[in-house]
């Protein structure tokens, strides 16, 4: 018995306050003799979640597993008494179990204050123009588009088409240096017509020389307002919407 006292040290003197369930009847089943403490604790915590959800949580866990210790303590047997290494195990397992529950709540808190946070952030970009990762051009007129170059490029060559996947127009763009650049069209087609107001397609290709040139579409457009649903959205005016972790540049 005295090993298993030294290995509590000072956990024991909270187990004080329940002597009342040592000497009261009580309706939970005691431990059985091939069940540790810990064992049994999570056991019931999993059958209180069942019936009461959101009811059991580390804190719970944690004085299921002394009231379950000081009670197997209670019954052991004199001859073979419960093992020091053991019963140290067994209160490393449950406070690892209360830790967990308490980082979750920590961490729930943090997101919670994040998210409030960008809103934040996101309502002062009502207004701005913006880039972001997006190969869709709104035509009002003209169109703005962009892109991001990871080298120097000789010729850029964009393509865009209309929802029927239709070529539309060809634009060759003079060089461009690393980086992100700009584009605008006119509305005009190749045919030498114009285009209808609308949402339209492009893609790019650069070139240095003989060699293709990796370079990535930007959409352009100006924010109208923020959504916080599903992850946070910025609206932009003409319609179509963007991440924010897509945004490239803020004009």
């Amino acid at each position: 018995m005295l090993p298993v006292l030294t290995a509590i040290g000072a956990g024991l003197s909270a187990l004080s306050a329940l002597k009342s369930l040592v000497t009261a009847p009580s309706d939970k089943p005691a431990a059985s003799p091939g069940q540790t403490a810990s064992n049994v604790a999570q056991s019931q915590a999993a059958a209180a979640g069942a019936t009461a959800p959101g009811t059991a949580n580390g804190s719970d866990m944690q004085d299921r597993f002394l009231k379950l210790l000081v009670t197997q303590m209670k019954n052991q047997d004199p001859l073979n008494p419960l093992d020091n290494a053991q019963v140290t195990s067994q209160m490393a397992q449950i406070s690892t179990v209360g830790g967990i529950d308490k980082l979750n709540s920590t961490i729930s808190a943090l997101s919670t204050s994040l998210l409030a946070s960008q809103s934040v952030q996101s309502a002062s970009i009502i207004g701005h123009d913006v880039y972001a990762v997006g190969s869709t051009l709104n035509l009002n007129g003209k169109a703005t588009g962009g892109f991001d170059l990871k080298q120097d490029a000789d010729r850029v060559f964009v393509s865009i088409t209309d929802s029927a996947g239709s070529l539309v127009r060809t634009l060759e763009l003079p060089g461009a240096k690393a980086g992100l650049s700009a584009f605008e069209w006119d509305g005009k087609t190749d045919a030498g017509g114009t285009a209808k107001n609308g949402t339209y397609v492009f893609q790019l290709t650069a070139a240095r020389a003989n060699v293709t040139i990796p370079i990535e579409p930007l959409m352009a457009g100006r924010v109208g307002g923020v959504s916080l649903g599903n992850g946070m959205k910025l609206n932009l005016e003409g319609g179509g919407e963007i991440g924010m972790a897509d945004l490239k540049r803020i004009l």
